[in-house]
């Protein structure tokens, strides 16, 4: 079974990719998404036109389709009293609400729990925020580069000593980290609904998050006494766990964690099987306490040879390591394309465009994924399956509450 949310109806009011990418892992698992847009201006991320270096101008709008794919959009103008019971009639047919609206524009617009459970007492309402919603900064927005990557501590996790913090390696990357995370959150209220009858509010930040991502090394720097479990720019005492250049500029990951145990066979793949005799690395001991001198060893003979040739070379290693890869390699490796983890979508004109699917997947198959919807797309035909009639469509057109 794919569709393990079929007859989940999700009812979203959100913006940007970090909530929104909650209601595309849904669609992806057979939820009917209904995502309501401003009637005029939309969801205000169709108009960034260029993020993080790439242009987003073609036919198809990438951040909207990662987020939003498989959705029904809705034009509904919420600040009008007609809007919000349009809403309202709505939500008393789904069974999650989604938001990352702030706390003073939920309560403003009376889209916040209350108002959603007086309408339908078993809906599970589910709130992201940057940073939480309580505490003295639960008022306050962001985005993931700043609560998930800056404040939660992965780009200082990543510092090389003397070197700036890095930025985060690509748009809305936190973000789809916690829309995944809020979708797990969604699924497990659905469970407890289903087994208890009652209904939960679920509540994930893009810190929350961020923290979690980090929580190994965080809670080493906590028993540590606040001191990092490994300083900034330390040398592991293990070689085999690093990175390393290849001739061509290109980069592998080791990752050894049994580092002697896997020498002599690194060795062998390298061609330098007369390194696992060197007195200097034969034993376990020995082999820590000359790191550096293993670690020059390894630079130079990674350097002799390029990226795909070592490929070819490792495929029989029994260590672990992997090609640090561009997102056009990434786009191809055989291996991401055999479990399908890039799939064809349907533009709508006859051609397809391929897009990242959500990684779960049930029953050993990719999800069937849909294209996102145009601004309040589907305005009309939601409304005409709630019974509403063409009157009715028609005076809300009139009053602007409805696209």
């Amino acid at each position: 079974m794919n569709g393990v949310m079929d007859g989940i109806r999700v009812l979203e009011v959100a913006e940007y990719t970090f909530v929104p990418a909650a209601g595309a892992v849904l669609a992806d698992w057979g939820a009917d998404v209904l995502k309501v847009e401003h009637p005029r201006r939309g969801d205000n991320q169709r108009g960034l036109l260029r993020v993080g270096g790439q242009d987003n101008t073609g036919a198809i709008n990438f951040l909207m389709e990662h987020a939003n794919r498989g959705k029904r959009s809705i034009g509904i103008d919420l600040a009008k009293a007609e809007g919000r019971e349009l809403l309202y009639e709505i939500a008393k047919s789904s069974d999650v609400f989604l938001t990352n609206y702030l706390p003073a524009t939920r309560q403003k617009l009376q889209i916040d729990v209350e108002h959603l459970r007086a309408v339908n007492p078993k809906i599970i309402y589910a709130r992201g925020s940057a940073l939480g919603d309580r505490g003295v900064e639960r008022d306050k927005g962001g985005y993931d580069s700043t609560a998930y990557w800056a404040r939660g501590g992965s780009g200082m996790g990543g510092k090389q000593m003397g070197d700036a913090p890095s930025m985060q390696p690509g748009a809305a990357y936190g973000d789809s980290i916690g829309g995944m995370t809020i979708a797990g959150g969604i699924a497990g209220a659905l469970f407890a609904r289903e087994r208890s009858g009652e209904p939960s509010v679920v509540d994930i930040s893009l810190l929350g998050t961020g923290l979690w991502a980090m929580g190994c090394s965080l809670t080493g720097a906590m028993l540590a006494g606040g001191a990092p479990a490994i300083p900034a720019g330390a040398r592991f005492m293990n070689p085999l766990v690093g990175l390393y250049a290849t001739k061509d500029g290109g980069f592998l990951m080791l990752t050894m964690l049994q580092g002697h145990y896997y020498w002599a066979d690194t060795c062998e793949h390298l061609g330098r099987p007369e390194l696992a005799r060197d007195p200097r690395f034969a034993t376990a001991e020995e082999f820590a306490k000359h790191s550096e001198e293993a670690v020059q060893e390894l630079r130079a003979a990674f350097a002799s040879a390029t990226l795909e040739e070592w490929r070819g070379r490792l495929a029989t290693m029994k260590g672990q390591w992997g090609p640090f890869q561009t997102l056009q390699q990434v786009a191809t490796d055989p291996q991401v394309l055999a479990n399908g983890h890039i799939v064809d979508v349907e533009a709508g004109d006859g051609s397809t465009f391929k897009l990242v699917a959500s990684p779960v997947q049930f029953d050993d198959r990719p999800p069937q994924l849909r294209r996102g919807p145009e601004h309040a797309q589907h305005t009309e035909e939601v409304l005409l399956e709630l019974g509403l009639d063409w009157d009715r469509i028609a005076s809300l057109k009139q009053l602007g509450a409805i696209n």
